[in-house]
């Protein structure tokens, strides 16, 4: 049965009102068309909808059966319309951020914080990913923007990007696991130690694979892991040494040190990434504005 959303727009004005000219002034119609549409409503369905007096209008109990399924359905329509329109205010809505676990936990924490007290009302969904997936979440749509390490073999050119932080990589050890504190190491020597690093699916993987294939070197890590703290513990047992950004270094720490290099490593960039090809929220470029 084909039946127009418009005249169960109708329906529920008149149904709720219970005055055929009220629903007329609420829906910008005149209240003949109201009737009308009231008309067509019950021909099609073949029920009486409403019981009309010269003194009220009253719902039949067809009427009311039919009330019992509309209205969670109009409900439903203005939440979406509504959520749709708050997308593009600071009233509401929902921002979709893309960062890895380390940026999170390392530079994100204190920014979320922030936009959440300024802005409580817009609900923060964070996209817990390596760099390099979060770079196809952004491509696919499924994130506003996102948080990411640079180089990146997974961001597009589409993509619109901001530095707002560098760092540099280093190879942190125990000290009375492996006394080279004061040493100098060539990249070459550090492959007769257990190396411990992120695994392959990481931006910092690609990166230290092409430094160490820069200098015709072939790396075979020891360890392989999805977070770098744990590789900062590992390291600090004496398990390897582990190759981890220099802003999860704990300071103080006693145990734990930065092996010095022959080569320097180039720096990395961390980056602010949209898609240009997609809408950008209000909420998003407020946020992407603090960092």
């Amino acid at each position: 049965m084909d039946i127009n959303y418009e005249l169960y727009k109708v329906f529920y004005h008149v149904a709720v009102t219970l005055s055929f000219s009220e629903a007329s002034k609420q829906l910008f119609i005149s209240q003949s068309a109201v009737s009308q549409s009231i008309k067509v409503l019950e021909k099609k369905l073949n029920q009486p909808l409403f019981i009309r007096s010269t003194k009220k209008v009253q719902l039949t109990p067809e009427g009311e059966i039919l009330l019992k399924h509309i209205e969670p359905a109009m409900n439903l329509i203005k939440k979406g319309e509504n959520q749709l329109l708050e997308a593009h205010t600071l009233n509401g809505g929902q921002l979709r951020i893309g960062a890895s676990d380390t940026i999170c936990r390392y530079y994100l924490v204190p920014y979320l914080n922030r936009f959440h007290k300024e802005f409580p009302n817009i609900h923060i969904k964070v996209i817990n990913q390596t760099s390099i997936e979060c770079a196809k979440f952004l491509e696919n749509g499924q994130a506003d923007f996102i948080v990411a390490n640079y180089p990146n073999s997974a961001l597009a050119g589409s993509m619109n990007t901001r530095v707002i932080n560098e760092f540099h990589d280093v190879f942190v050890a125990s000290r009375s696991a492996f006394p080279l504190k004061g040493s100098k190491l060539a990249l070459e020597e550090l492959l007769r130690y257990p190396i411990m690093m992120l695994d392959r699916k990481s931006t910092t993987s690609e990166f230290l694979h092409q430094v160490f294939q820069k200098s015709q070197l072939d790396l075979v890590p020891e360890i392989e892991l999805s977070s770098n703290d744990l590789l900062i513990d590992l390291a600090r047992i004496g398990l390897g040494i582990a190759f981890v950004p220099d802003f999860c270094i704990p300071q103080n720490d006693e145990e734990l040190f930065i092996l010095d290099l022959k080569e320097q490593l180039p720096s990395r960039q961390m980056m602010v990434a949209y898609n240009e090809s997609l809408p950008v929220s209000q909420a998003a470029r407020q946020f992407m504005d603090m960092l």
